[in-house]
């Protein structure tokens, strides 16, 4: 009988021997797998919230969190008596976030009637910005347009506050005081001048916008702003008006290309008024044209004809050579040649006395009176004058006109430039070198700043600028060239000026510059003013008959303005100013042949 062989047990729950571990040797794979899981997720964590967290919060500021600018104010700028000429004004400038305002495309046709604009070109000026984060729609507008724009409450559209500058005299003084920009900064004139002064610095601050862009927390605030400073200008506003409308009522009368008048007070150099045309609107500046913006007192230059004499007189007095009655000087009939060159009086003027050259205007007599000085000793005093250096009042752009070194110049250069031609001056030197002889030869700079601290400097000797403001008396009297220029109780004096223009390789035949400068009340000097017309073509183009009459006009406002008292109640002249001698001027007195005699030994023309 055979033994029967044992059949072997299977193993429980049918798992083969070697076909993987147990659950026991299983378990610590799975625990470290879970440990290691956790680490990692643990380190990443802190390197989240630790190590990179920096990093990832400025994301997210950048995102929630801005840095905006806390607009400030401008600097109101005030005339000499307090009245306003520039003020800034709270406006409203309108901004997108241009991808969320074109994820609301519906919205654009209402947000584009609100603004005023195109709907599709509203839409594709966002298109060319959808990768923006910003974008002005519209800048600058009224507090009470941009509210209705904002109540549309469009994702992405919001308000910025700016400021808008505003001029309420318009274009009465737009060219002293310039303009600002979009920006609220200086562009032009004292606007740009003082630009510092004014515009102050803008705050800046950390806010917390949402998804829309709307401000919903402020977090901080970066930099206090800091409002800008007022300035207060040496301007009278009444007077700045008197001048512009006489100016520009006799530049249309006269049919005149341009013109400028520059009102000084004699005893600080402040700038009471100064006006050209044409003119512009500064709150609408677009509107304008560089030519029209440009301020003619300081930055244009002109020949200055005969009010150029008085300098030439005060050259000739201070040298000892002169006096105010002798010697004679002999300006002929009217025509003197020189050089190969003719010069010319208006009329035939004979023996004039050095007044009388001025009270005549004779190009002769200032001519020879020139010649017989020092050639450096001339061009010095026209130097000392300020004549061919800026005024150094500080305006943008100012012109230092033209004078030619002395020692270049020709003995005809001498002779023409005697009486202004063959140098150039702009209006404010003009009117600075009369201030000087208005104020016994004292030189002040001249300032638009009220009050400023202006020191002075000696030119030329008080006796000598003294003397010259009286013979300046007799120009504005009866037999003189600027009778126009009177002014009703007071005293003038003053110069008058006629010169042809210069065009390229010579002078305009039918084209003149009519001037006229002016001090009064002519015993106590308070005010100078200076009317520059270019190319009057009606009515004349002397400056007498040109120029004069808008000084009397201006400065008998200017005068009662300032309750200036006046100085010539009942003085009134017959049959012609006299001399100190007692004859007329223009006339020669009693000859002495001594006298004569010792002049022709200086060389002096008779």
């Amino acid at each position: 009988m055979k033994r029967r062989e044992r059949t072997p047990a299977k193993p429980a729950g049918g798992r083969r021997h070697g076909t993987g571990p147990s659950a026991r040797r299983r378990m610590p794979l799975v625990v470290g797998l879970l440990v290691l899981a956790s680490t990692g997720l643990v380190a990443r964590a802190f390197d989240l919230q630790v190590v990179q967290k920096q990093f990832y919060q400025n994301q997210a500021d950048a995102r929630f969190l801005r840095e905006v600018k806390i607009p400030v104010s401008r600097g109101t700028i005030f005339d000499r008596n307090g009245e306003p000429l520039a003020v800034s004004t709270p406006m409203v400038s309108i901004t997108a976030v241009p991808g969320e305002v074109l994820d609301n495309a519906d919205r654009i046709p209402a947000l584009a009637q609100t603004l005023g604009i195109d709907p599709d070109q509203l839409k594709q000026y966002l298109e060319r910005r959808s990768t923006r984060e910003f974008a002005y729609l519209r800048r600058q507008m009224s507090p009470e347009a941009a509210k209705a724009v904002l109540a549309l409450d469009i994702p992405g559209i919001n308000g910025q506050r700016e400021y808008k500058r505003y001029y309420p005299s318009g274009d009465v003084t737009a060219h002293v005081l310039g303009f600002t920009n979009i920006d609220d900064h200086g562009q032009e004139g004292l606007e740009l001048a003082f630009d510092g002064w004014l515009a102050g610095k803008p705050g800046a601050k950390r806010v917390i916008r949402d998804r829309m862009g709307h401000t919903v927390e402020d977090v901080e605030q970066v930099r206090a702003p800091q409002p800008g400073k007022s300035l207060t200008l040496s301007i009278d506003r009444r007077i700045q008006f008197l001048a512009y409308s006489e100016l520009k009522s006799q530049i249309e009368k006269s049919q005149a290309d341009s013109g400028s008048m520059v009102i000084l007070d004699v005893a600080t150099g402040e700038i009471l008024a100064m006006v050209s045309l044409p003119t512009f609107n500064p709150n609408a500046v677009n509107d304008s044209t560089p030519a029209e913006r440009r301020n003619r007192a300081v930055t244009d230059v002109v020949e200055p004809g005969s009010t150029m004499k008085p300098f030439t007189m005060a050259a000739g007095l201070s040298s000892g050579k002169y006096t105010p009655t002798t010697p004679l000087i002999d300006t002929g009939k009217g025509v003197w040649y020189f050089q190969g060159h003719k010069i010319r009086d208006d009329t035939a003027n004979g023996m004039l006395t050095p007044t009388g050259v001025l009270t005549k205007s004779s190009n002769i007599g200032a001519a020879k009176i020139s010649l017989s000085l020092d050639t450096k000793f001339v061009y010095e005093t026209y130097r000392a004058f300020g004549f061919g250096n800026s005024t150094e009042s500080g305006f943008p752009g100012e012109s230092s006109g033209y004078l030619k070194i002395g020692r270049d110049w020709r003995p005809f250069e001498q002779a023409t430039m005697a009486f202004g031609y063959g140098l150039n001056l702009t209006p404010l030197q003009l009117a600075n070198g009369y201030a000087t002889l208005a104020d016994h030869g004292v030189m002040h700079s001249p300032t638009f700043i009220k009050g400023d601290d202006n020191p002075a400097r000696q030119i030329v000797a008080p006796q000598v600028a003294d003397e010259i403001v009286k013979m300046l008396e007799t120009v504005t009297e009866p037999g003189g060239t600027a009778t126009r220029a009177q002014i009703a109780n007071y005293s003038v004096a003053g110069k008058t000026g006629t010169a042809h223009q210069a065009t390229a390789g010579g002078y305009a035949k039918n084209a003149y510059n009519a001037l006229f400068a002016g001090i009064v009340p002519a015993t106590h000097p308070r005010l100078v003013g200076v009317v520059v017309i270019k190319n009057p073509r009606v009515g004349g183009y002397f400056g007498g008959l040109v120029s004069a009459p808008v000084f009397q006009k201006v400065m008998s406002g200017a005068l009662r303005l300032l309750d200036v008292p006046p100085d010539n109640i009942g003085r009134w002249y017959v049959g012609g100013p006299k001399m100190s001698n007692g004859s007329l001027v223009g006339n020669a007195p009693p000859r002495d042949p001594a006298g004569d005699a010792a002049a022709m030994r200086e060389g002096v023309a008779l």
